[in-house]
């Protein structure tokens, strides 16, 4: 059996996979909680007997939440545990990007779709508003874009007259009150923030690509854009599932 982890900035999710590389359990906290009483109930929660885990496998962009986590695992089990960048990531995947500055869950997605002779744009509303290129088994780099809830909460931070909105979709572009004019502005404008860079990055390669989605907002915009899309929730994991067999 396998332990996996995603360390982002806002979320931390592990899971546990079984030998026929199938998620069993999968559980998740704020990435703002990460101590030794949270980690004990939630690793309490994901296995009780650490005698059958064969490898432990993060990716990480929380640095110091992973030696955090690290430290906490070396005390429960004998078995090594791994950020994907300690291993050899590029026997497997061409990388055309500076390898230290990408993160680690961009990579693991990237691994999880790299097939010969298939393009695909990944976009990954997380923290940050992420776009990723792989061309066949290369990475070719991306754009990081302002993250949707970090803009929504800056501007209710930052202007006293603006109020904190969950973004939802709506059909009016133009707004009545400043619930519906935030709304539509981050509605639409990110709609069109989407569509407008996949269509420069077809544009710049000269490629076709199929379109994968993954992260909090994707429900929301997978039938809002113009953009032929397809959902993915799964990809970090598969990719980490992919990634752990560099361990020997």
């Amino acid at each position: 059996m396998l332990i996996l982890g995603d360390i982002g900035n806002s979320e931390t999710k592990f899971f546990l996979i079984d030998s026929k590389n199938k998620v069993k359990k999968r559980i998740s906290f704020s990435s703002s909680l990460v101590t030794n009483s949270i980690l004990d109930r939630k690793f309490k929660i994901l296995t009780k007997d650490f005698k059958h885990i064969k490898k432990i496998l993060f990716c990480s962009v929380v640095p110091k939440n992973f030696k955090f986590i690290k430290k906490f695992i070396s005390k429960k089990t004998k078995v090594r545990c791994y950020e994907i960048k300690d291993l050899n990531l590029k026997s497997i995947l061409n990388i055309k990007a500076n390898f230290k500055q990408v993160g680690s869950d961009r990579l693991a997605n990237a691994t999880s779709l790299m097939k010969p002779n298939k393009n695909f744009i990944i976009l990954d509303f997380g923290t940050a508003t992420t776009f990723d290129v792989l061309v066949g088994n290369t990475y070719r780099g991306g754009v990081i874009a302002p993250g949707i809830s970090i803009s929504l909460n800056t501007l209710a931070d930052k202007a006293s007259l603006i109020p904190k909105i969950n973004l939802k979709k709506i059909k009016k572009v133009i707004g009545i009150d400043t619930y519906s004019a935030v709304r539509s502005g981050f509605f639409w404008g990110y709609a069109g923030l989407i569509d407008n860079i996949i269509n420069l990055i077809k544009k710049e390669t000269r490629k076709s690509y199929k379109v994968v989605i993954t992260g909090g907002f994707s429900d929301l915009f997978k039938n809002s854009i113009k953009t032929k899309v397809i959902e993915n929730k799964n990809i970090t994991v598969n990719g980490l599932i992919k990634i752990s067999k560099l361990i020997k």
